[in-house]
């Protein structure tokens, strides 16, 4: 059973997909801690609640973003863990703290990566009169959001969208979606070796490509 660490900046919703995850026994992995960078993410509470420990880096105490990731990885070291998973956690982490974690850090994105990188995902989407949206699971390289991506899924973008619409929707899927890849790479079969994705032992071309159903709500 692999050891994962999950890193979170608010409340937590795809956490609680990979915790429900585990209590269905459908993930051999645990997640042996929860650290956030707010003391009021109300993820922490959501792990306090599942019996899991956590711990506060507040990137406020530190004067750069370099010494706040070395304190960040002074945090994780002691608990071991095989993976780090990214969950809502709202920091851009450091080349240096990156290569520490490499293909054994992922991240899940509100987008069909490589499109819309960075912020406010459902706007520019919404701008832009896409037809699609979605979100992407995807190892993490110093470039942001541009780590090789491992699976995709996709949603209709509705005539009456607008931005939190559209982003419960997405979200509804993102709870799907990092649960079966972090099972993917606890049984071993994703995994990343020369920035190329490999599942059950085949390079991926592209991304996997997934489809859940939509639905119109988050449940989280």
């Amino acid at each position: 059973m692999i050891r994962l660490v999950a890193l979170i900046s608010g409340r937590g919703s795809n956490l609680q997909a990979v915790i429900d995850a585990l209590s269905a026994q459908s993930l051999a992995a645990e997640v042996v801690a929860v650290i956030s960078n707010n003391s009021n993410a109300l993820g922490l509470e959501r792990a306090r609640q599942a019996g899991i420990v956590t711990r506060v880096v507040d990137h406020r105490d530190y004067p750069d973003r370099a010494q706040f990731d070395a304190a960040l990885h002074q945090a994780i070291q002691p608990f071991a863990p095989d993976l780090v998973f990214l969950a809502g956690f709202m920091r851009i982490l450091g080349a240096e703290f990156v290569n520490q974690y490499h293909g054994r850090l992922l991240n899940i994105h509100p987008s069909l990566l490589p499109a819309y990188r960075g912020l406010n995902t459902h706007a520019r989407v919404l701008a832009a009169g896409d037809l699609q949206h979605g979100a992407s699971v995807h190892f993490v390289t110093p470039k942001l959001d541009g780590g090789p991506v491992i699976a995709r899924v996709a949603v209709n973008v509705h005539p009456d969208d607008d931005p939190e619409r559209l982003a419960a929707r997405v979200l509804t899927q993102e709870h799907q979606l990092y649960p079966m890849v972090i099972g993917w790479f606890a049984a071993g079969r994703v995994r990343l070796h020369n920035q190329q994705v490999y599942l059950d032992d085949h390079p991926l071309s592209q991304p996997v490509e997934l489809d859940f159903g939509e639905s119109s709500c988050a449940a989280l």
